[in-house]
């Protein structure tokens, strides 16, 4: 089965789609975030966005989506036609056949909507990987094997005899999407001829080197005959650039958080982020999320811009962390508005 690709807001080729972290806002609660996450797929929806992913995370107090599958079947039954899935599913927590069982059945449920994106990292810190029953000292060096285990739950080789069957799952087509942080997953979804993802949205370092394997080394295959990249892209647009960078000292203060080790949910703006954080963990929070786009409408889509033109990606998933959820749904709107003109 092809990738699908026809449907979705689009500008010159370019798609845009959502990456939501559920993000669990101070003073409120988890079924807070996912009435919220619902909420943000269904303006996604009406607003043309092509997909809309959710994120594995593990004992991280700020985010919601914890059981990814879940969040999907919850976002699924309250959309109509926008794709929804993982971004990603972190299959080294996971045993294959458990994972396809689940997207079997998603995709049962919604046909023709259900995305599997598969990462390697595991989503969490070294206590949580061993309370999912996993030993720490792996470093996702079984991905390739595990990923081909599931695949074949999905499509068992021909005439090889199985006693283990993927019920629902075998014989579903349901694309499969390779996520990364590195230059690995984009080696190996070259490959196998496999969609990639590009999480640039909090690791730019190896981006253009990830998207120069990706593209020079892709091989076509049933699934796909050239190279799709999609590119994450940390996104908050507001009225002006002003409100747009108070907005997004959430997210710096989550960075922030995530720096000392001391995950936290999504706080309040404030109104000098340099006030709350020394030198040293200022320029690390800068040098993270250099390609993140803030500002007003016309910033937004000067950077948006630059963004696709530098990446050449085909699709951009934007990830956008503010406190205020009516102030988030706004900026999926303001980008929606610029990028379709």
């Amino acid at each position: 089965m092809a990738l699908n690709q026809d449907m979705g807001l689009a500008r010159d080729g370019l798609a845009l789609s959502v990456l939501d972290l559920a993000p669990i806002v101070e003073g409120a609660s988890a079924a807070d975030a996912l009435r919220n996450s619902l909420d943000l797929a269904r303006r996604a929806e009406d607003l043309g966005y092509r997909r809309y992913w959710v994120a594995e995370h593990h004992s991280m107090p700020g985010i919601a989506s914890s059981a990814t599958s879940v969040v999907i079947a919850h976002i699924a039954g309250g959309t109509k036609h926008i794709r929804v899935g993982s971004g990603g599913i972190m299959l080294p927590n996971h045993a294959p056949l458990v994972v396809a069982e689940q997207f079997g059945t998603l995709a049962s449920l919604y046909p023709g909507r259900i995305d599997l994106g598969l990462g390697r990292a595991p989503g969490t810190d070294t206590p949580t990987i061993r309370a999912l029953r996993r030993t720490p000292d792996r470093h996702g060096a079984d991905f390739p094997d595990l990923l081909a285990e599931l695949r074949s739950f999905f499509h068992p080789p021909a005439g090889e005899p199985r006693s283990v069957h993927a019920v629902p799952g075998e014989g579903i087509d349901i694309p499969i999407w390779l996520l990364g942080s590195s230059d690995f997953s984009a080696r190996l979804a070259a490959e196998l001829g496999l969609p990639f993802a590009y999480a640039s949205h909090f690791a730019p370092d190896y981006l253009f080197v990830a998207l120069d394997v990706y593209r020079t080394h892709f091989q076509p295959s049933e699934w796909l005959s050239e190279p799709y990249a999609m590119v994450g892209a940390a996104v908050v647009a507001a009225s002006t650039d002003e409100e747009a960078e108070y907005l997004a000292t959430s997210s710096q203060l989550q960075q922030l958080s995530l720096l000392r080790g001391r995950p936290g949910q999504l706080k309040p703006p404030v109104d000098n982020i340099e006030d709350w954080c020394t030198p040293m963990e200022w320029q690390a929070i800068q040098t993270r999320s250099r390609l993140a786009v803030v500002g007003g409408s016309d910033t937004v889509r000067r950077k948006l811009e630059a963004f696709r033109d530098a990446t050449k990606a085909d699709e951009i998933i934007i990830t956008t962390q503010i406190y205020d959820h009516a102030a988030r749904v706004r900026s999926y709107e303001i980008v929606a508005d610029v990028m379709r003109k």
